[in-house]
């Protein structure tokens, strides 16, 4: 476990140009909520989705294969079928991570990403261990409002 935060905190700390697959311009995504959040904290995010031509203020590329800048970290939001093509393009412009967001796994993507010498993540979100490992919890957007265990007020008319 040790082993696993240690690269982990290694991975955020190095890597700080992060190409977001499937970022939502939908406030309320958790797409959004990451990649505002990494941009706030100092990341530079490439967003990455055809259907807009921007997002928080960033040019928005189609795919991975059209980002003209070198790319650290390729971060999938989007389903499991989808990526082993995006790991073959993060292969392609020479990434140095590829992250599945949390509830995104393929073993077999990832076993190419390694073979190919990337490193990988899979099932975490790079918001939470961000600010899991380098303080900020409170600030991460865990205490939004927008989702709440607690019941609405009962309102009697």
């Amino acid at each position: 476990m040790g082993r696993e935060i240690s690269r982990l905190r290694r991975i955020l700390t190095q890597y700080r140009r992060v190409a977001v697959v499937g970022l939502s311009a939908n406030w309320h995504r958790p797409s959004y909520f990451a990649a505002k959040y990494m941009i706030d904290h100092g990341f530079q995010v490439i967003p990455v989705n055809p259907a807009y031509p921007e997002v928080l203020a960033c040019r928005c590329y189609p795919d991975l294969r059209s980002i003209p800048e070198p790319v650290d970290v390729v971060d999938i939001f989007r389903r499991p079928e989808e990526v082993p093509e995006l790991v073959e393009d993060a292969i392609a412009i020479g990434a140095k991570v590829v992250w599945m967001q949390i509830g995104v796994v393929h073993e077999q993507a990832a076993a190419r990403a390694r073979e190919a010498g990337l490193e990988v993540v899979m099932d975490r979100c790079i918001k939470i261990e961000y600010g899991r490992l380098f303080g900020g919890l409170n600030w991460m957007g865990v205490n939004t409002g927008v989702i709440s265990a607690k019941r609405a007020p009962h309102v009697t008319f």
